[in-house]
């Protein structure tokens, strides 16, 4: 069996290095050869900090919300032992959510698991008649993935769409994962 993941985060900003911190976390674990969703890890997580207005006015998170949920560092084994599963690790943009990950992993002394990456932004280039990389919105769209704004930045809802998004890609040939070859 051949598993991806595919994973979105949402956090208190935009650096981890300077102490912004994952607040919500949420995976799909797909066997890739039968297109069946084997698991689904949801968690919103305390990140024992402020979360800053710029920050809740995107995912609508406020700390609050969070006072009762698990801590990273009671989140972050799950975590990584889903991604020490997969093959490829999916997102759609695996240049913030690959490296935040990475980087609470290893905060907390954690291992980081040596996986590629699949990014279904960077790679829906195609999806937008500029050839910008595409908002989760825009790329919907172009695959004819239903979309509904008011539910965006919900992690599960964000990767919900995105894995529909990849499996109609990779059908019409827009996508091929690492795992493909």
């Amino acid at each position: 069996m051949r598993l991806i993941v595919g994973g979105d985060v949402e956090t208190t900003g935009f650096d981890s290095e300077k102490g912004d911190r994952i607040i919500e976390v949420a995976f799909q674990i797909w066997d890739f050869d039968t297109r069946r969703k084997v698991k689904e890890i949801e968690q919103r997580i305390n990140p024992l900090r402020t979360i800053p207005p710029a920050a809740t006015a995107v995912h609508g998170i406020v700390l609050e919300d969070l006072r009762e949920c698990p801590t990273w560092e009671k989140v972050a084994p799950i975590v990584a032992k889903a991604l020490g599963l997969a093959k490829v690790f999916v997102a759609h943009n695996v240049m913030f959510d690959g490296p935040f990950i990475g980087l609470e992993l290893a905060r907390i002394g954690l291992e980081v698991p040596n996986i590629d990456s699949f990014c279904t932004m960077e790679n829906g280039r195609w999806a937008t008649p500029t050839g910008k990389s595409p908002n989760l919105g825009e790329l919907c769209w172009a695959l004819n993935v239903p979309y509904d704004p008011s539910k965006a930045h919900a992690a599960m809802y964000d990767v919900d769409c995105m894995m529909q998004c990849l499996w109609k890609g990779i059908d019409l040939g827009y996508y091929k994962l690492p795992i493909a070859a």
